[in-house]
């Protein structure tokens, strides 16, 4: 059997439908293809869909595999008796007659019809979906939402507001020990180990930490001395003064000690006989000249220092105690109001759905009825990404499969449990993944199996059917000795494709000049220098990238040029070298996809939309308007800016104001924005910037295309806040700074462009060429919780901590370590061809870092030297198998004689269709008012836009609110008066018909319009009324003179309302329509004759 007929032989294996199959898969072994064959196998098998359940690790995946599935499926609804027989013989079927194959055709439609889909989903998903099922039995709403981690993230700082107010003292008790911005880390940790917060047990506590209960700083000190005696102490004090500098100020300490108490005593002493991590001091302590003159020294010296190790840990344990004290009374108090505060508003958080199912499950026969109420029973579960389930979530699976096992030897198909996974992928332990819990739970399944006579088949997947040789040979020697630690079995890859060209290269490694330059003095002081080694390394990247982009180097193997959406640059975080790579491959004229997460407010594009926004909302925002007059929205200069800001008598705006002269387009612009400011949405008013003030081209213009993703996504947030929220410009503003929203980009879309993103954001991806500038060690230290579990039992870590404390903390490095080898797993399998390595900065003497390992695996594999890339100096190492360094161009046989063009480009390109002019059915001109109406223009605009807003928030508002609701809506000093006339409106016995809970509010229309020579409006119509037979269309007006006929309306109301008529009469055909005004100034309704607004229209189309 070839390498293919071995790799299809062992998938084939393991999608046997009737097998319970643990499935350890390397990667790119085609693990997707597997579960997809395995479900599509048990469908032919005559599995109803809705008994089995797929469980993904991500949404992606999710729809991934589903896409997959229904593309096979409904292939095998249109193949021919032949071509289909052969399909499903490769999948491993047999015996398949005619019937077989009619079944096999039917999948399809079965799969789609199935009530509520495949049960192919996430385990949250999954969860979610039996709770809305026994919402009773699991104690949660009907109607609970899940809770985003943003409005998780607020609410947790709105409960810590309260607790601060109102619970003084527990809140003072953390705060004691609480510095920066350890909050948000402090309740992270508490939610993560909510479990383990229950009845504080000092006992317990003082136990697992090492506390002696009652012991004082006293009665520590007196330990020490035991044995001792001043005269002691004053002669060791002397003899250390007689050596050398450091002896002396050891000495110094010694004397101090004597004359202070026991705590300032202790803390000198530490200094003295210990170092900073508190082993003690050895070496030249004392020195030679101490040790020669006073031989007895050394002996007292050892005895100090072994007390004081003993004395260190007994504080660090008392300190460590009375954090644990604290954490426990403020976890408690935090928890309870935040349970408390979910339950009152409806929603879960992503913990809350994996324990309320568990708890759900794990009660008694409870889930022997939650599966033969979900559609009677689970027959087949399968776990995709099973190394990265978190110790909850398989417990669900556990309490799953454990009713499988249930009368088990009465059934005759048995019910099968597939998993399938990898330990070497294992890298979201900040997600709760433990890779170890894989092994253990197959362990579990074996023994389960055994019980009820039946074998769990374990299956491995060695071939890979995406990277070439030489780059699973490094893979392979990575993956020796000490980097498989925490890793179960031998390592070991085979390529399907054993021809396929492949190479690895191992740059040299870029370290920090001795004597580094330095920046001019009016540079910032935090700015990198040239020689800094990220920006040569960087640049290195970038001249390599464009110049096989430009030079059109063949890929090897494919006939094809390298082009930018082959590259995949990966790095372990978004730090200085990510963005100079970025800024790099920019600058070389390369396209990039930009950064793989998205900060939000960050992006430079939004930043310039926010500054302009904050300016509409407070005017008098001086800096707001300067940053947003120099963004490319107005495109003013650094001289222009000058003139308007030196010297100004009054605001930014004002001095704007009086030069509108010089720039009346922009003056025009921010007057009309601002004069709408206060009644449009925030995404309306968003819209219009970039829309119809041509916001979107400066920026893209400007800042690049992928300037785009942060503009849409500040529009989507605008939307979502418009959905939860008042839609209030400074509320808006508000709420999107409140927070970094984090968006993640889709890189597997990201077109003809080079992808820059970390090895995390990369898990499922591949590329051609894979480069790993970022192969530094990471600091052990970052990202550490401050809440950890001892022995289940939530403590409270500290930079400094008792043996207990610090024994978890070692054990938690030692797992960071082994994901970082894992991380680098991942990151070189990435490669299907092309691996590049290479790092700069400094490599530390520990050997845990990705550049050392890939270069001893190198060397190990046999990798020779040669030159390294332009603008680095060094050894460069590469291994290559099949390898080609020509370019397209230079194979290509170029036919003689002049090449014909074809007919489209020897012709004029047609003149693109005009976009639609959109027209505002308030804008087609006439009076607005008529006459003696009192107020000014923008009065009558401003009293009418805070009509229009109470108009369509109150109706949903309790009465008693409205006063409330109101005050915080309008911030206008004569909101009584808006108020009481829109309580006019809503309280008048006739207009009560407007308000129906069946009357659609806010309606956007738009349609061509005949009777304007085919002009479109864009309209939004106050309230519509639809029945069978006609629809209404009211509009509320608030003029204070008002009309006595409909004919005496103001023209341009008219105009207005015909619009709308002729829009609605096309968008429902065959129904009367009719309009109306509600004239709120005094409570009235009055509808339009069609005549009288028709003849308006026309009006309106001759003028």
């Amino acid at each position: 059997m070839n390498a293919i007929d071995k790799a299809s032989a062992a998938q084939v294996r393991a999608a046997i439908p009737v097998n319970s199959t643990w499935v350890s898969a390397n990667a790119g072994s085609g693990k997707t293809r597997v579960l997809t064959n395995r479900v599509a196998r048990l469908l032919l098998a005559g599995c109803p869909p809705q008994k089995i359940l797929c469980l993904t690790y991500t949404k992606a995946a999710a729809a991934e595999m589903q896409n997959r599935l229904f593309s096979s499926l409904g292939a095998w609804a249109m193949k021919p008796d032949d071509a289909l027989r052969t399909e499903l013989e490769t999948l491993g079927e047999v015996d398949l007659d005619a019937d077989r194959l009619r079944l096999a055709r039917t999948l399809f439609a079965r799969a789609l019809e199935t009530p509520g889909g495949l049960k192919i989903q996430t385990i949250h998903s999954f969860c979610g979906g039996i709770l809305r099922r026994f919402p009773l039995e699991a104690g949660v709403s009907p109607q609970f939402v899940e809770m985003e981690d943003r409005q998780a993230k607020l609410l947790r700082a709105e409960i810590l507001e309260e607790i601060a107010i109102d619970n003084v003292a527990v809140f003072d008790s953390i705060a004691w020990h609480l510095t920066g911005d350890d909050t948000e880390g402090l309740l992270d940790g508490i939610l993560k180990l909510r479990g383990g917060f229950g009845t504080f047990d000092a006992d317990i506590v003082a136990q697992e930490l090492g506390h002696v209960s009652g012991l004082t700083d006293e009665g520590i000190l007196a330990s020490v001395m035991q044995g001792l005696d001043d005269g002691d102490i004053d002669r060791l004090a002397k003899a250390m003064a007689a050596g050398a500098t450091t002896d002396q100020k050891h000495s110094v300490k010694i004397y101090q000690g004597m004359k202070v108490g026991a705590s300032e005593a202790l803390d000198l002493y530490e200094a003295v006989f210990l170092k900073l991590d508190g082993e003690p001091r050895v070496g030249s302590f004392p020195t030679k000249k101490v040790k020669d003159a006073n031989p007895w020294v050394p002996e007292i010296l050892d005895d100090l220092k072994a007390k004081m190790v003993i004395a260190r840990d007994q504080r660090l344990a008392r300190q460590a105690f009375e954090r644990a004290r604290a954490l426990h009374g403020f976890a408690g108090e935090f928890l309870g109001r935040y349970d408390r505060r979910k339950a009152l508003l409806g929603k879960l958080d992503f913990e809350d759905l994996i324990e309320k199912t568990r708890a759900l499950l794990g009660r008694s026969n409870m889930a022997a009825w939650v599966l033969y109420r979900l559609d009677g029973g689970i027959d087949h579960i399968l776990v995709d990404e099973a190394q990265d389930t978190s110790p909850a979530q398989w417990d669900i699976v556990r309490i799953l499969a454990e009713e499988f096992h249930a009368g088990a030897e009465d059934r005759e198909t048995p019910r099968t449990v597939f998993v399938v996974g990898d330990e070497k992928q294992s890298i979201y332990s900040f997600q709760g993944a433990d890779p170890k819990a894989f092994g253990e739970m197959r362990t579990l399944f074996l023994d389960r199996l055994a019980q009820v006579a039946q074998t769990l088949h374990q299956t491995e997947l060695l071939y890979s059917f995406r990277s070439a040789t030489p780059v699973l040979a490094v893979v392979d020697n990575v993956f020796t000795g000490d980097a498989r630690d925490g890793l179960e079995g031998e390592i070991l890859h085979r390529a399907v494709k054993a021809d396929l060209p492949g190479r690895v290269e191992l740059w040299p490694f870029v370290e920090k000049p001795e004597k580094p330059e330095e920046n001019p003095w009016y540079m910032p002081v935090d700015s990198r220098t040239p020689d800094d080694p990220r920006l040569v390394l960087a640049e290195a990247v970038a001249v390599r990238v464009a110049g096989l982009i430009k030079s059109r180097h063949e890929l090897p193997g494919s006939g094809r040029a390298v082009s930018a959406r082959d590259f995949l640059i990966l790095v372990q975080s978004r730090g200085p070298l990510f963005h100079a790579i970025i800024k790099g491959l920019k600058a070389h004229g390369v396209d990039v996809a930009g950064a793989d997460r998205l900060k939000i407010v960050e992006e430079m594009a939004v930043k310039d939309l926010l500054a302009l926004l904050q300016f509409l909302a407070t005017p008098e925002d001086d800096l707001s308007l300067a940053a947003a007059l120099r963004s490319p929205l107005f495109g003013l200069s650094e001289r222009g800016l000058y003139k308007l800001a030196q010297g100004r008598k009054g605001t930014l705006w004002q001095s704007l104001w009086a030069h509108r002269e010089d720039w009346p387009d922009v003056v025009e612009t921010l007057d009309k924005l601002q004069g709408q400011a206060d009644f449009l949405r925030p995404y309306d008013l968003l819209e219009q910037v970039l829309t119809k003030y041509d916001g979107r081209r400066r920026l893209v213009a400007r800042l690049g295309h992928e300037a785009e993703d942060g503009i849409d996504e500040l529009l989507t947030q605008s939307l979502h806040y418009e959905s939860v929220e008042a839609p209030l410009l400074t509320g808006f503003l508000g709420w999107i700074n409140s927070d970094e929203v984090e968006v993640k980009r889709q890189m597997d879309a990201a077109g003809d462009r080079v992808r820059v993103m970390t090895v995390h954001g990369a898990k499922g991806l591949e590329a051609p060429i894979v480069i790993l500038p970022d192969t530094t060690k990471r600091a052990e230290g970052l990202h550490a919780p401050q809440v950890v579990s001892l022995h289940g039992l939530p403590v409270w870590r500290a930079g400094k901590s008792p043996k207990a404390i610090a024994a978890v903390e070692e054990f938690r490095k030692q797992l960071v370590r082994e994901e970082a080898r894992r991380l680098l797993y991942v990151a070189l399998t990435r490669a299907e061809q092309w691996l590049i390595v290479c790092g700069a900065g400094t490599l530390g003497k520990d050997g845990e870092n990705w550049f050392q390992r890939v270069e001893a695996a190198m060397r190990a594999s046999g990798a020779e030297a040669t030159s390294p890339p332009d603008g680095l100096s060094g050894e460069a190492l590469v291994l290559d198998h099949r390898w080609s360094n020509e370019s397209v161009d230079t194979k290509a046989k170029v036919a003689a004689g002049k090449a014909t063009l074809p007919e489209y480009m020897q012709s004029p390109a047609p003149l693109p269709e005009r976009a639609d002019k959109m027209v505002a059915p308030s804008q087609l001109g006439g009076a607005h008012a008529l006459a003696g109406e009192g107020d000014d223009e923008q009065t009558a605009m401003k009293r009418g836009s805070q009509i229009h807003l109470l108009l369509e928030v109150l109706p949903d508002i309790a009465k008693e609110d409205h006063a409330e609701a109101a005050q915080r809506l309008l911030d206008a000093e004569d909101w009584k008066d808006v108020l009481a006339e829109v309580q006019g409106v809503l309280e008048a016995p006739d207009l009560a018909d407007v308000f129906a809970e069946d009357v659609l509010v806010e309606v956007p229309v738009t349609a061509e319009i005949a009777e304007l020579n085919g002009a479109r409006i864009l309209g939004r119509i106050d309230r519509l009324v639809i029945s069978d037979a006609e629809v209404l269309a009211i509009d509320f007006k608030s003029n204070r003179q008002i009309p006595d006929t409909a004919a005496e309306t103001p023209e341009a109301v008219l105009r207005q309302m015909g619009a709308y008529r002729a829009a609605l009469a096309q968008i429902y055909p065959g129904r009367l329509v009719k309009t109306a005004i509600v004239w709120t100034h005094r409570a009235k309704l009055m509808e339009l004759p069609e005549k009288v607004t028709s003849d308006a229209l026309s009006r309106a189309a001759s003028s």
